[in-house]
């Protein structure tokens, strides 16, 4: 009986201890596909966040590049720039400390923006951009 009941408890501890805790969350996937953007919450237990998404400009293979946001005043931050981008012009650039975001107006396909951070940048439409910052202004 004792070599029964020894191997279930063992199997239940061991059930109880194997979950993973710190885990990243995916707050939202911007976009799917073969060029996605997700917006996570960092596992670090700060309260940092990261804007995931593939490098458009390495064509040859897939680079993913994080961009990271110390805290939420900084991701909300973010979210305002692109409101302020949305009421301004074709061509405005908005240059941060680590990246910069502008907005590039296309005759059939409606505003474009474009983020750059060190190396690597993307390109995301407004129903992309509006998808961020509902989610940001939630948050």
């Amino acid at each position: 009986m004792k070599k029964l009941i020894l191997p279930v408890v063992f199997v239940l501890l061991a059930g109880f201890h194997s979950k993973p805790k710190n885990l990243p969350e995916n707050v939202v996937e911007v976009r799917g596909g073969a060029w996605p953007i997700n917006l996570e919450r960092n596992a670090d237990g700060v309260g940092t966040y990261s804007l995931i998404y593939r490098n458009q400009e390495v064509m040859t293979g897939v680079s993913l590049d994080t961009l990271t946001f110390s805290n939420v005043e900084q991701l909300k931050y973010f979210a305002k720039g692109l409101d302020r981008l949305k009421a301004g012009s074709n061509g405005e650039i908005l240059t941060y400390k680590d990246y910069t975001l502008g907005r590039a107006d296309k005759k059939f396909e409606g505003i474009w923006y474009l983020l750059r951070y060190q190396f690597g940048s993307t390109s995301f439409q407004q129903p992309e951009a509006d998808i961020m910052g509902k989610t940001i202004k939630g948050l």
